[in-house]
């Protein structure tokens, strides 16, 4: 009886392994058919002029002729070929003009470098930018491998931000000390021999300037990612900016207000 007892459990307890394993297999091939099911859905939509999505979140990385930045944006479709794009955008510009340079010491047998610097540089000029535009479908994909090209239309505030640039130097008392333009310590900021490198990151940050501004972009994107809901893209374009303040960057420059660039930006994201 006992053994008769042991036989029905151990049936029992393989009929319950295998119906869970049919059971997760069943959940796994749910899974993969509704995830083309869905696909399915997005090409017909776009066939039909539906749109294909409602939202989009992309973060980018952009290089520019002056420098650099990134970038987050959100999209809401209009329609299959129309969306309302909103950006944030945090940059660093830099000046033509600027050039690094490095401080050598001996110290008997060793020799040491000093932080690098920019001979001249009044300020670090950084920009915050909030913007709102259109993305426009040009050419769809002819197929899954193909790529989508978007015209991309953008403005708005321009908030730029003006670190005071400070360098170590070695004064007349032979001691060191970080200096800045505005200071009475210009001399010092400004005579080559006296200085022994960069502040970097380190100062400047309690005496922000405020200046801000107007911005506006074009641009085209190229979409070259297969699925339709993931964003992998390049956009290139130009950007113009005007400030209703000088922007003062480098000693024996002129400061500016209109600044004009061209950039490149890699962009990742959804799309819902």
């Amino acid at each position: 009886m006992k053994k008769i007892i042991a036989a029905i459990i151990c049936i029992g307890v393989t009929l319950g392994a295998f119906s869970q394993q049919q059971t997760a297999e069943q959940r796994k091939d749910n899974k993969r058919n509704a995830k083309k099911e869905k696909m399915i859905t997005l090409m017909r939509q776009e066939e039909e002029g539906v749109p294909s999505f409602h939202k989009q979140n992309a973060f980018g990385i952009k290089l520019n002729t002056d420098g650099w930045g990134i970038s987050y944006e959100l999209g809401r479709a209009n329609s299959v070929t129309r969306a309302t794009i909103f950006q944030v955008e945090f940059n660093e510009k830099k000046h033509r003009k600027e050039q690094k340079d490095n401080r050598q010491t001996n110290a008997g047998n060793f020799i040491f470098f000093g932080n690098p610097f920019v001979y001249g540089k009044r300020n670090i000029f950084y920009q915050l930018k909030l913007a709102a535009g259109q993305q426009i479908l040009v050419g769809g994909k002819s197929n899954k491998n193909g790529v989508s090209v978007y015209g991309i239309g953008a403005g708005g505030l321009s908030l730029g931000l003006l670190r005071p640039y400070y360098v170590e130097v070695q004064d007349q008392l032979n001691e060191n000390r970080y200096v800045k333009y505005d200071s009475p310590d210009s001399l010092l900021f400004l005579t080559s021999g006296s200085i022994i490198g960069g502040a970097g990151l380190a100062k400047g940050w309690n005496e922000m300037k405020l200046a801000p501004g107007l911005h506006a972009k074009t641009a085209l994107r190229f979409d070259y990612n297969r699925f339709n809901t993931i964003i992998s893209a390049i956009e290139g374009g130009i950007n113009v900016e005007y400030y209703f303040k000088e922007i003062e960057q480098m000693a024996y420059n002129p400061s500016r207000k209109f600044f004009v660039n061209a950039y490149i930006s890699f962009l990742f994201g959804k799309r819902k």
